[in-house]
Parts: structure tokens; sequence; C-alpha cells
């Protein structure tokens, strides 16, 4: 299983995955989850999958072989003169996957849902975020919904639903999508490090920060012990209740 989670700000966007699949509790290994596409000052895009892995690999690998295929007149994530365009392009390219591989997974009693969350921004549009679902549809983050989570997301949602705002600044984003994916990698043995990090500040037209967060580092080791520390904390102040 995987969790990824990309916050849309008023400031920028932040996306965040763990590198964990399992195919059962002896069979785990390391995928990428985040791909990224940039031509800085015309387009920046970051993409996140989760599910059934042959299917977004497969998408993610179709996406790319289409670029390589412009000077057919084929249109591209590079080519789109919107991220609207982006995301439709991603599910057309989901679509094509799905009705190739999805009968023959089904007939084997496997499931291919996946998802694929593309955020970004071309230069001259705003930045956006989408969620692309199986069939190919999509929806986008409004301001009352300014957060997509996919993969194992429960663990890591009641801290993005108490603190998340469109407001919220974007370094205090990055700290909260950390502290989202600390409670998931606690709870979850599904989900697991390294984590690929990917921030865009608005009208950047590039990644700001694009990282690897390997097992052991330092800035989240302190991230994850103080926020525990914190908790405890705020437990031995509650109110006792008479038993």
């Amino acid at each position: 299983m995987t969790y990824c989670v990309a916050l849309k700000l008023k400031d920028g966007i932040i996306c965040l995955s763990d590198t964990r699949t399992n195919a059962g509790v002896d069979n785990i290994s390391k995928y990428k989850k985040m791909f990224t596409w940039e031509q800085p000052g015309d387009r920046v895009i970051c993409m996140m999958t989760a599910g059934n892995l042959a299917i977004t690999q497969a998408v993610i690998s179709l996406l790319d072989e289409n670029i390589e295929r412009a000077e057919d007149g084929i249109e591209t994530l590079y080519t789109a003169p919107t991220m609207f365009r982006v995301a439709e392009i991603v599910g057309d390219a989901m679509r094509i996957v799905m009705g190739r591989y999805g009968p023959g997974l089904s007939s084997a009693g496997e499931s291919s849902a996946s998802s694929i969350v593309v955020a970004g921004q071309r230069a001259g549009g705003a930045m956006r975020l989408f969620q692309v679902y199986s069939a190919g549809n999509f929806i986008e983050a409004t301001e009352d919904t300014p957060y997509f989570q996919i993969g194992e997301h429960k663990y890591g949602k009641p801290i993005l639903d108490r603190v998340i705002t469109e407001e919220t600044p974007l370094n205090m984003g990055v700290t909260a999508a950390l502290l989202s994916m600390d409670s998931t990698l606690r709870s979850n043995l599904s989900v697991g490090m390294p984590l690929d990090l990917a921030v865009m500040r608005k009208d950047g037209i590039g990644f700001e920060q694009l990282r690897r967060i390997e097992e052991g580092d330092e800035t989240f080791s302190q991230l994850s012990e103080a926020w525990s520390a914190a908790l405890r904390g705020a437990f031995d102040q509650m109110v006792e209740i008479p038993v």
C-alpha cells in the first residue's frame, strides 16, 4: 500500500509520498510513487500514484512515451495549454491502460483500482490540484477541500482536518504534511520510508524543493519526536473523567 498527500495552499502546492509497496507480509518492496516534469518558466507538474502498481506504472510510462512522440502531433504533458488539459490527458491514459489490463485483472480476481494526484502550474495560469480516478474522471481541490490523500489516508487525516486551510503558510503546510505522514508511518506497516517531497511556490513555475527523505533523516526524526512529546503533553493536561 502507500500514502500520498497533496496540499493546495494560497502560496503554493506541497506533495509528499512514501515508497513502500507490499503484496503480503513477507513481500515488501520500495517503489517511487512521485513523478515530476518541469520546464522552468513554462510549466511544472507533479504526480503521485496509489493502487495497482502495474496500472499506475503503465500510465506513467504511456505519458512519458507520448512526450517522446510529440513530433507525431500527439498532445503531451509538455504541450497541453492548461493544467485542466493535463488532468484530461492523464485521465485519457488511465482509461487506455484500464481498458487494456483491467478485464484480465478482474477475471483473475485482482483489483485494478488506481488513482493519481496531479498537481502543478502552467505559466499564465493558476496552480491546480486534481485527483484522477480509475475510470479516468477527476475532481479538483477547492477552497473548502484544499488537500487530497490517496492510499492509506485515514491515520494522517485528523491533523490536516484540524490545521490546514488555504491560508496556511507554505512552511507550515510542509510541517503538517510531514506530521500527517509520520502518523501514518506509526500506525500502518504498509506505509514506509523513504519519502519523496516536492514543493512548488505559486508563480515560481518550478520546484522550490524536490528531495528524498531517507530513514533516519535528522530533521524528520526531530519533528516526529517533538510531535509525540507535544501530544503526550496535551494528553496529560486533559480533564480527568470520573469513573
